[in-house]
């Protein structure tokens, strides 16, 4: 099968048990990856270097440490993590998920079945703590059209579940230092570059939520950075005026709202 590289950020505020468990669920993949890019934003806590260089150590020459000095934030990590990926395909994995064993094999076969295929994610199957006690489903629309489609209303892209072709994403620009929305912008520059996309329906990643994700998608600090990429993609042709307007009061309200409320939108109207 197609040779992959696996790219991860983590800072200091990760919780190290849990990145043990992340960099386990790639170590027993079905099909193993070449290299595991993991880049430190920033200086890291003593618990989670010593996992970093316990791994690093049993492995070898497995893991690339990629360690910068300063905290930079995911976007810009993640671009410095891109360039030192020696793979074309690129598996994106977070610090606190966990894949599902054959993730990266089902992948990997959608990119060996459609050499015109560009960016491949899945479902993600939402848990607080314990990845058996599944709390919500992030389904997202399979084919390229619907993809497209939806993107002009919400990210169509499960990041934590995504694989990509390095030459495509570096071609659109590579992440940049978007707050918040640094893979949802990603994608849309690459669907306007024509770059394919596709997500299997099926459930790839155990994502973890139990981490005061719905707050952070609250109050007035998100929403200037719903308000910035909103009108990035105006600008940039994606969006319609109508589109835009649509996005800007739904997108404002919800983010507005008390954090329970928006916790009960999230679950029982974006989820399944």
């Amino acid at each position: 099968m197609k040779p992959y590289s696996v790219l991860m950020s983590v800072y200091a505020k990760e919780q190290p048990q849990f990145l043990k468990l992340a960099i386990e669920s790639i170590l027993n993949q079905t099909v193993s990856a070449d290299e595991f890019i993991i880049v430190c934003d920033g200086p890291l806590t003593f618990d989670l270097n010593y996992i970093l260089d316990l791994y690093n150590y049993k492995y070898k020459t497995f893991f690339k440490i990629i360690r910068l000095p300063r905290n930079i934030g995911l976007g810009l990590a993640l671009r410095e993590g891109v360039k030192q990926c020696s793979n074309e395909l690129i598996a994106r994995m977070d610090s606190d998920d966990i894949s599902c064993p054959n993730r990266m094999e089902r992948q990997i076969q959608q990119f060996e079945e459609d050499e015109l295929l560009d960016f491949c994610s899945g479902y993600i199957a939402e848990f607080d703590m314990n990845p058996e006690d599944v709390i919500a489903y992030r389904k997202v629309p399979g084919t390229h059209s619907e993809i497209f489609k939806y993107a002009h209303k919400r990210n169509p892209i499960n990041h934590m579940a995504v694989m990509y072709k390095k030459s495509k994403v570096i071609e659109v620009g590579s992440y940049e230092d978007i707050k918040g929305f640094e893979d949802y912008f990603l994608w849309v520059k690459m669907l306007q570059n024509k770059c394919k996309a596709k997500n299997i329906e099926d459930v790839l990643v155990f994502a973890r939520v139990g981490n005061g994700m719905s707050k952070r998608r609250g109050g007035i600090r998100y929403l200037k950075q719903v308000i910035n990429v909103e009108n990035r993609f105006y600008r940039m042709g994606f969006l319609s005026k109508k589109e835009y307007v649509y996005n800007m009061i739904v997108r404002g309200v919800i983010t507005l709202m008390p954090d329970v409320i928006r916790r009960g939108i999230y679950r029982f109207f974006l989820h399944s």
